[in-house]
């Protein structure tokens, strides 16, 4: 027979493993709950960075030609209707390609235009290299993060200026919304077709961008060769840090040739 000692020491060591093993199955449930909470945060944080990164897609055009400056870009283009006199005759374009160089901070940007997809903005771009409109305009904004543009073309240098009247409807966008790297696009408001003026942009690299109520943003030529120049004023960076606003480096146009 085993003694009342012996008894109570049998049953003190069974109470022991029996609390190591509760409290080692408690630190596992911890763990596992732990590791239940981590995996949660890490896909919640992977939905958070792809949401932002297609709300900057959407949003960068969001208001039009220059952010947060619709009103004013209306009031830039105020002058005249888009079927005033003002507007360059679509016809101008002649319906052929067209050849060409934009100065970039004295540096060459050799161009070709469509104008047999994209007459009325060719035509217009055409008219405005011509007269010297362009020359000396400093490219105002830069995107670095989602949409990968560089946005010139605004005579008041800030997003809401205007060659005095306005034109539409969009024409040859991409049915995908991607624009490759060297495509020259007008810009223009959210959600208005008829809102393009002066304001063009370059992808130096390829971009979706999301189409609106009214299609996607017309593409009217090709940067064939000194995208490198562009490149180069984008790792540079927006002034004051983040991703959207006044490019750190000079960005001006030198001038705009086209035959």
């Amino acid at each position: 027979m085993v003694s009342k000692k012996k008894q109570q020491n049998l049953y003190a060591s069974a109470a022991k493993r029996m609390a190591a093993y509760e409290q080692s199955q408690l630190q596992v449930s911890k763990d596992n709950g732990k590791k239940a909470r981590d995996n949660r945060l890490a896909i919640i944080a992977s939905v958070i960075v792809l949401v932002l990164v297609s709300a900057g897609q959407a949003a960068y055009f969001a208001a039009g030609p220059g952010k947060d400056r619709i009103a004013a870009s209306a009031e830039a283009g105020a002058s005249a209707s888009p079927a005033s006199t003002l507007v360059p005759d679509a016809g101008l374009a002649e319906s052929r390609t067209w050849t060409g160089e934009i100065g970039l901070n004295g540096k060459p940007l050799q161009i070709s235009l469509d104008g047999a997809t994209a007459p009325q903005a060719v035509a217009n771009f055409v008219s405005l290299a011509k007269s010297g409109f362009y020359n000396d305009l400093k490219c105002h904004r830069l995107t670095t993060e989602g949409i990968f543009v560089l946005q010139c073309g605004d005579p008041n240098g800030d997003g809401s200026g205007g060659p005095g009247y306005s034109w539409g409807p969009v024409e040859n966008a991409p049915s995908d919304n991607v624009y490759p790297a060297g495509t020259l696009a007008m810009a223009r408001q959210s959600n208005n077709g008829e809102s393009m003026g002066s304001q063009f942009f370059i992808v130096y690299k390829e971009s979706v961008i999301p189409s609106d109520s009214v299609g996607g943003y017309t593409v009217f030529g090709q940067v064939a060769d000194g995208l490198d120049v562009v490149k180069a004023i984008a790792e540079k960076g927006v002034n004051g840090g983040g991703y959207d606003g006044i490019p750190l480096a000079s960005a001006k146009i030198t001038g705009i040739s086209v035959k």
